[in-house]
């Protein structure tokens, strides 16, 4: 059984870290509420641009036009993956959740690791797959709290490139959603080609275009394409907040669990010691007598 001291060490050590769990969970809190309401923004804007991509796109021939290749299928030879994660962890499952994803996409779709070629955001999952020898093209790993949009876009250019030089044939995005503060869900985008612009309910907008459609279409499609990979850092950026501030306070409750424990036991050891010193103080009175 640990000595008194040892529990009293150990209460002091978990108190601290207890302060440093709670700080981290309120710095995680605010930087949830900015991330939070930038995305939200971006995801207005981002509906609006979709809205008229789409309704230029729905007047084209289905499978796209020679003039939009990113509208174009085609033989799909080689697949690229752009996964975001994070730099730092201490995020509970966050992470985790998005990894074991891919992987089994990868997986399930692919037989050969030329079939497919990854690019990834964040320390965490950069060391994941160059440990496992995935064929990672490039990184980003300076992704701050504070997204910066002309980094964002000058990231997104250099992934949509490998698609626009046909270096792949199909680019999927997987990451963390945001849904609320106690809730992220894996998504899986297939970014390009855009082939699901007209999906679902579309609304009928007469829109008049100067010079004509095609050349308008042709320089929106790119900054809708790098629109959806700045939107899903964003969302992502809230997603890794809202789990941290989560993980944080999950991490708080515990220690206030062991220091609870911890208290009762130490206060146990003390009562026992007290107990034989007057039981040895008795029983040596008794021996004089």
């Amino acid at each position: 059984m640990p000595s008194m001291r040892e529990i009293k060490e150990k209460i002091a050590s978990t108190k601290q870290m207890s302060k440093i769990t709670k700080a981290m969970q309120m710095v995680a809190a605010a930087r949830l509420s900015r991330a939070q309401l930038s995305a939200q923004n971006y995801a207005a804007y981002a509906g609006k641009l979709r809205e008229v991509v789409a309704s230029i796109a729905s007047a084209m021939p289905k499978g796209g036009d020679s003039k939009h290749p990113m509208l174009a299928t085609r033989p799909v030879k080689k697949t690229a993956y752009l996964v975001l994660t994070e730099n730092r962890g201490l995020a509970g499952a966050y992470d985790s959740n998005v990894l074991k994803y891919a992987q089994n996409r990868i997986r399930e779709k692919h037989q050969s690791p030329d079939e497919y070629t990854v690019i990834v955001t964040g320390k965490i999952g950069l060391k994941f797959f160059t440990r496992r020898n995935y064929p990672v093209v490039f990184s980003k790993t300076d992704v701050a709290d504070e997204i910066n949009f002309d980094d964002a876009v000058a990231f997104a250019r250099k992934v949509i490139d490998l698609f626009n030089t046909k270096k792949v044939d199909e680019l999927h995005l997987i990451y963390n959603h945001f849904v609320n503060a106690i809730s992220q869900t894996v998504e899986d985008k297939q970014l390009l080609p855009l082939t699901n612009l007209t999906e679902g309910p579309a609304k009928k907008t007469n829109y008049i275009y100067e010079p004509d459609e095609d050349e308008v279409l042709k320089n929106l499609l790119p900054l809708y394409a790098e629109g959806q990979i700045y939107g899903a850092l964003l969302d992502a950026k809230a997603a890794e907040q809202a789990a941290r501030m989560t993980a944080m306070r999950s991490a708080s409750d515990n220690a206030s669990d062991i220091i609870d424990h911890l208290s009762l036991s130490y206060n146990r050891a003390r009562q026992a010691a007290i107990t034989q010193e007057i039981t040895e103080i008795v029983g040596g009175a008794a021996a004089l007598e």
